[in-house]
């Protein structure tokens, strides 16, 4: 056992107790966090404009403070890119996290020397749990692997900028730095395939404890070792003992990952953002992922069938409810106010506080009234699937297709296989009656000859990776999105030369 291992389950233990306390506390971190927050930033322009002197609790503060997209609170932004102090918080930034939005461009997230602690220690608290709750550390003392952006930065009048994932490669604590993949050097490389092939170079030979990434990204460096080793990940990493994946639901990439491994391995998901870590995984034995309710943000919840009108109800976390979607609302230590992250996320546990992400709030589709949503569609895929256990999806997305050259209208599947299904019937079945069975709205259309029956467009191989290349948008912290109310991604991700640009 090594000293990283045998210092890591003491830790572990107190980790572990302090966040079962502020999960029995949960509503009074939270009222802490929020009056800590507003006392904070009163004096600033957003606080004297918001009115943060006369704001005693949570109903004065929803009374002053409106629902904040990125484009709202855009002004505000501005003023601090433009390198203004006191403007949402005390001071400048510490640091811009750089996100390209597909509605708002380029957006600058502010990070405060406040918050940036509780982006890195969420992190290891999430390892910690996973320490805890396994028996397992021995992986803390083989090679640790993250695929994340380049650390590399610029400067924005004065304040360091770049993703999120490159900020917090600078924090890493010095215990893990002897231990850490890939190099500085090969992290900055820009362009991912480059990247890709030097990060494969530098750890093909090297005995790999854990691998973290986003599992699209993760798969295509599996994919070029077994290529250059002819082996299973599992045999050529025969340390290789957890996989830590944040960003997106994993469960459409288990089954090909786990192929590609050879071998089943622990997961650990994470719900990191640039606006603060939101949550983990606190064992794998219970489902969803532990509220981080003492990290330095004050959450709020809009259930989605009010969030598009006129007065959109918004809740705290004492008066959520089970297997109701909102839409997530931060106010953080950093100096967002009712921000609005776009994510959707249900509650699967009240004791303590777990949730699982079920989308996003503007990526749906409704284009007769179906309202259609990332989790649905995401279970449905899983049933196509079960129903047809040889097939292996890559990625996938869903779009309207609302005129068609003959017959009704339908969902569009465009999915790309590693592995097909032995009967594209019988999978585009599956996937059908499960949508019917979760949406009561979109069974009605099917019934009542609005819709037909989706239609499974099967994608050559490479074809998202071709697309999300020709967006400028290939590895880091870029997803694809599930399904859109409309043609645009459908339309690129099918053209051959993928020169469609949204």
């Amino acid at each position: 056992m090594g000293m990283r291992s045998f210092f890591a389950k003491p830790l572990a233990a107190r980790v572990v107790k302090k966040y079962r306390l502020s999960q029995e506390q949960a509503f009074e971190r939270q009222d802490f966090w929020l009056k800590q927050m507003v006392a904070k930033a009163e004096k600033t322009l957003f606080g004297r404009g918001h009115s943060f002197a006369k704001i005693k609790n949570y109903l004065d503060y929803r009374s002053n403070v409106p629902i904040f997209e990125y484009e709202d609170i855009k002004p505000y932004i501005d003023e601090v890119v433009a390198g203004k102090e006191d403007i949402l918080w005390p001071g400048k930034p510490a640091y811009f996290a750089k996100t390209s939005g597909t509605t708002s461009g380029v957006k600058y997230i502010p990070i405060s020397s406040e918050s940036m602690p509780f982006h890195i220690t969420a992190a290891r608290d999430a390892l910690l749990h996973y320490v805890h709750y396994s028996g397992n550390a021995s992986f803390l003392d083989r090679k640790l692997i993250f695929l994340s952006g380049s650390p590399e930065m610029s400067e924005t009048n004065g304040v360091p900028t770049g993703r999120l994932s490159g900020i917090v490669n600078h924090h890493v604590p010095g215990y893990l730095r002897g231990n850490q993949m890939p190099s500085y050097k090969t992290n900055c490389i820009e362009d991912w395939e480059q990247k890709l092939e030097a990060i494969v170079q530098e750890t093909i030979s090297k005995r790999m404890g854990l691998i973290s990434g986003i599992p699209p990204w993760v798969q295509m460096y599996f994919d070029r070792l077994e290529e250059l080793s002819g082996q299973k990940i599992g045999d050529l990493f025969p340390d290789f003992q957890v996989f830590v994946t944040g960003g997106v639901n994993f469960e459409p990439y288990r089954e090909k990952l786990m192929a590609s491994i050879g071998r089943e391995i622990d997961v650990v998901e994470t719900y990191p953002a640039s606006e603060g870590f939101i949550a983990f995984q606190d064992s794998s034995g219970e489902p969803g992922l532990l509220l981080n309710v003492d990290g330095g943000i004050f959450f709020e919840f809009v259930p989605t069938d009010t969030y598009f009108g006129a007065n959109p109800v918004r809740l705290s976390l004492t008066e959520v409810s089970l297997g109701v979607n909102y839409a997530l609302l931060l106010t953080t230590n950093a100096g967002l106010w009712s921000y609005s992250i776009g994510d959707t996320v249900k509650f699967v546990s009240l004791n303590p506080y777990r949730i699982v992400v079920t989308g996003r709030i503007k990526h749906f589709i409704s284009a007769f009234g179906e309202h259609v949503i990332a989790e649905e569609v995401e279970k449905a895929l899983a049933a196509g699937l079960a129903a047809c256990p040889e097939a292996r999806v890559v990625e996938f997305t869903v779009a309207p297709q609302v005129a068609p050259s003959s017959g009704l209208p339908y969902h569009e599947w465009l999915v790309e296989f590693s592995s097909p299904p032995a009967s594209f019937e019988a999978f585009q079945a599956a996937v059908d009656a499960s949508m019917c069975a979760q949406n009561i709205y979109y069974r009605d259309l099917i019934t009542g000859s609005i819709l037909q029956p989706l239609v499974l467009t099967s994608l050559p191989s490479g074809a998202f990776i071709s697309y999300m290349k020709s967006q400028g948008k290939l590895g880091g912290q870029n997803k694809v999105p599930r399904l859109s109310n409309d043609r645009v991604l459908a339309e690129g991700v099918l053209r051959p030369s993928h020169d469609f640009v949204v």
